[in-house]
């Protein structure tokens, strides 16, 4: 396997034709490599989630090429090559939180035996062993990301996408799963990329933080964190930390400010 997990070149998506046409990603291109946890940061309608479905061969590009681990979208997704995390945990409330993260290797025709081997794995990695049984009605909404997150773990893919998946959760939740989320990719050593809001989060969590413009979607720049895998909270307030997240906000005004000269 390569040591590229995600290679993008002048990749560009367009929507729709004429007069009503939307360009949504402009000449991008990125690598990220194996073990890299890399956020995703822009205002909305900047490709940040369009990006990622490329990566996932939910969107073709116009033009441009994009390779998951060596090969197409599509070859990538038949191989299995990664799981998605939405921001909404999309749990079947019919199914206990054991069958909502079995039901990939339910599809995929694993065995009994295997299921109750990778699913138990799974949400032990994520600290909800316990409460298999439970449904999601019955757990919080950072319980329900969690489970959201073993459902994609339990196939054990190299690549881990992740739109907004803490968006919806308030700031004391959000940093506890922050924490969690950290421990998670220092464990399993995945590939993770992360799409953001939040400039705290993605300073926060990443090794490389992709800063996007609004449409048309491009890369403004890229910054490559300089504090170790392991980091607590407490970073933040450090003058190291502070100095990223200007620059993040500067990268994200040098974007806006693009567009309107242009205009």
């Amino acid at each position: 396997m390569t040591d590229k997990i995600i290679s993008a070149k002048n990749v560009e998506l367009k929507f729709g034709k004429g007069s009503e046409e939307v360009v949504a990603l402009k000449n991008v291109s990125l690598e990220v490599s194996a073990g890299e946890f890399v956020s995703f940061i822009g205002p909305s309608g900047c490709g940040k989630t369009t990006f990622l479905r490329t990566v996932a061969a939910l969107e073709k590009p116009t033009s441009g090429q994009i390779l998951v681990n060596g090969v197409p979208p599509d070859e990538a997704r038949t191989d299995r090559a990664y799981g998605y995390v939405f921001q909404s945990a999309g749990l079947y409330p019919w199914r206990n939180i054991f069958k909502n993260v079995s039901l990939p290797l339910e599809i995929m025709k694993y065995s009994r035996e295997e299921i109750f081997k990778r699913v138990s794995k799974s949400l032990n990695l994520v600290e909800l062993n316990g409460f298999e049984k439970k449904f999601p009605w019955q757990l919080s909404g950072g319980m329900q990301q969690r489970a959201s997150i073993a459902r994609a773990l339990s196939f054990d893919a190299d690549l881990l996408l992740m739109d907004e998946p803490f968006g919806a959760l308030d700031e004391i939740v959000r940093d506890h799963l922050n924490e969690q989320l950290l421990d998670l990719w220092q464990k399993t050593n995945k590939t993770i990329c992360f799409v953001t809001h939040s400039i705290p989060e993605a300073v926060f969590l990443s090794t490389k933080i992709v800063v996007m413009s609004p449409r048309p979607g491009r890369i403004v720049d890229i910054i490559e964190s300089p504090f170790p895998s392991s980091r607590s909270l407490e970073i933040r307030d450090s003058k190291e930390f502070i100095s990223i997240s200007q620059r993040v906000r500067e990268g994200l005004r040098s974007g806006y400010d693009y567009n309107e000269n242009k205009g």
